[in-house]
């Protein structure tokens, strides 16, 4: 019999991420260094655990935001979203104002060709909404288990209209 545990997967932060003011494109704001999920390291049916925290600041038309958790083995822009809002328009005039991500993923299949199947709630981006992510029912991402998976938050802002930080990135593997 194999024993099952749940553990945070490292490096612990202690300081932000680098904010991030660009447009259009989407833009990794977690913590460095990255946390990276080991080559193998998924098993069908493992879940991953995630929690994200951080603030935005907003001008008086701030276009709309997509929000979410990556998965992927280079930068950020070659992931995939394990969970992303769809464009949102965020709170006007925000200063300083606080978000809250956190969600679930399950391993669906492992191998060259692995499966990942995940939801996040994303609260504070509007006023008082909370956003699923995705909004409409989530589709299972492609991904290689067998080489090491980075995960990250990322923003897409449609405009530049502020910036957006993260705070607190923590990931939990639960085997």
């Amino acid at each position: 019999m194999r024993q099952y545990w749940v553990a945070p997967v490292p490096p612990f932060h202690v300081a932000d991420g680098t904010a991030y003011t660009g447009t259009a494109a989407i833009g990794d704001i977690s913590p460095a260094p990255a946390i990276v999920i080991p080559a193998n390291a998924l098993e069908l049916g493992s879940r991953l655990e995630f929690t994200a925290f951080g603030r935005f600041t907003s001008t008086g038309t701030p276009g709309t935001v997509i929000v979410g958790v990556y998965l992927g083995s280079g930068a950020i822009a070659s992931g995939q979203a394990v969970a992303a809002t769809a464009a949102t328009a965020p709170t006007t005039s925000a200063t300083n104002q606080s978000w809250r991500l956190e969600g679930d993923a399950s391993v669906r299949a492992v191998g060259a060709s692995g499966s990942v199947l995940g939801l996040a709630e994303v609260s504070n981006l509007t006023v008082g909404g909370t956003l699923m992510a995705p909004p409409t029912a989530p589709t299972a991402i492609t991904v290689d288990t067998t080489v090491a998976l980075t995960v990250r938050v990322g923003v897409t802002p449609s405009v530049t209209t502020g910036s957006w930080q993260v705070h607190f990135f923590g990931v939990r593997l639960v085997n």
